[in-house]
């Protein structure tokens, strides 16, 4: 059993392990067209089993209060190592966009056990500089996140899936040997529905469950689509000798230092102020993103991207800490899992409505769309939350 100082980072290096699940899948679309076939148009339906998985999981986590009811820390360990074998499923060379398709969804299942759950441990350790510790956790789900892009960059696709599942096998043994149930943990029941009404009845937990919301609807989309920006810049501009998975990791892993930065300066000036913040000037690139991109200079496109990955990030663990300090405590593992089952049902239609709108036109504009979740954020946060 560790010292509690080395707790938080043998969560965060846990969590990053175990997210790096999650774009696996994304991080090598192209093979995956060319070895089974697949259209381009892949990208959404690939990206949005993932998301379909975890909300079936963390739905089922949800009404049955799993991370309340027993250890978390069993929990991740049970759900890092099946999610990694369904990650593995994606070698088999009998695979059509089916089976792949469904190895993804199972792969999010079990991410619902890691994710939220991770954000769980690190409340029941910390409940005092909750912010800064979820600060550091979710910016180990977004280098996870961003991760396989980046041994995309370097290795063969094939290698990216064993390299994940095996980050992810490690993370869950990793957690369970290492870091037992917090000391404010409760233990609680099990869910009635009845519990969700009274959670959404507290006016701070729903304005910041709803500030959240307003989050997601940006967050993977962006996140989605930033290959798709590059390859689109790429082939109007053929001189242009970027690596594209190298590039999108990066602008994806800056979040990382996003989220850890919104933590620390929470400490200092609430969680509420530094997520409006951030919604805000995220809110700010969605609208303004048609006219920049179109720029057409490599550079501001770039510089672009990962100002707008630093901030699009930087209020998730910031609402996860509002969620997690306005929820009951006997229910605060499943309030986390609940609205990030909601949070990703939103994620689904961003995706899918840029994913159609791309199919019409390959203009910069419809990203602005992703503005309507930010601006919704906002009012919400306005009326409520200490």
């Amino acid at each position: 059993m560790l010292k509690a100082k080395i707790i938080l980072p043998v969560i965060v290096l846990s969590q990053f392990c175990g997210t790096s699940l999650w774009f696996a899948g994304n991080s090598i679309m192209n093979d995956l067209v060319i070895n089974y076939g697949f259209n381009s148009s892949a990208l959404g339906p690939l990206t949005s089993s993932v998301q379909l998985g975890f909300i079936a999981g963390t739905l089922l986590f949800a009404l049955l209060a799993i991370s309340d009811r027993i250890s978390p820390s069993k929990v991740f360990l049970v759900c890092a190592v099946l999610g990694s074998i369904f990650n593995l499923g994606i070698l088999w060379e009998g695979n059509n966009l089916f089976s792949i398709l469904t190895l993804r969804f199972f792969t999010g299942f079990f991410l619902a056990g890691i994710y939220p759950v991770g954000m769980k441990i690190a409340a029941d350790h910390f409940q005092n500089g909750l912010g800064k510790s979820l600060g550091l956790l979710v910016g180990a789900l977004v280098f996870g996140t961003a991760f396989p892009h980046l041994l995309k960059g370097i290795f063969d696709w094939e290698s990216v899936i064993l390299a994940t599942s095996g980050l992810a096998f490690f993370g869950g043994l990793l957690l369970f040997f290492l870091v037992p149930d917090g000391p404010f943990r409760k233990p609680g029941q099990k869910i009635a529905f009845s519990s969700f009404k009274s959670l959404f009845g507290n006016g701070e937990f729903r304005a910041a469950a709803f500030g959240y919301f307003g989050h997601m609807w940006e967050l993977y989309a962006y996140w989605a689509f930033i290959p798709i920006i590059l390859t689109f810049y790429q082939s109007l501009n053929p001189s242009s000798n970027f690596n594209i998975p190298i590039i999108s990791f990066t602008i994806i892993a800056v979040g990382g230092i996003g989220c850890i930065a919104g933590g620390f300066l929470s400490q200092h000036f609430g969680a509420k102020k530094i997520a409006t913040l951030s919604l805000l000037i995220s809110c700010i690139c969605c609208l303004v993103s048609p006219f920049i991109l179109g720029l057409n200079s490599e550079i501001i496109l770039i510089s672009f991207l990962l100002f707008w990955g630093l901030t699009v990030t930087a209020d998730s663990p910031l609402f996860s800490t509002l969620v997690a300090q306005n929820a009951i405590p006997e229910l605060k593992g499943t309030a986390l899992t609940l609205v990030n089952c909601l949070g990703f049902s939103i994620s689904i239609f961003s995706i899918q409505l840029l994913n159609s709108l791309k199919s019409y036109t390959d203009s910069y504009s419809i990203y602005a769309v992703l503005a309507f979740g930010p601006i919704l954020g906002l009012l919400a946060l306005r009326k409520q939350v200490n």
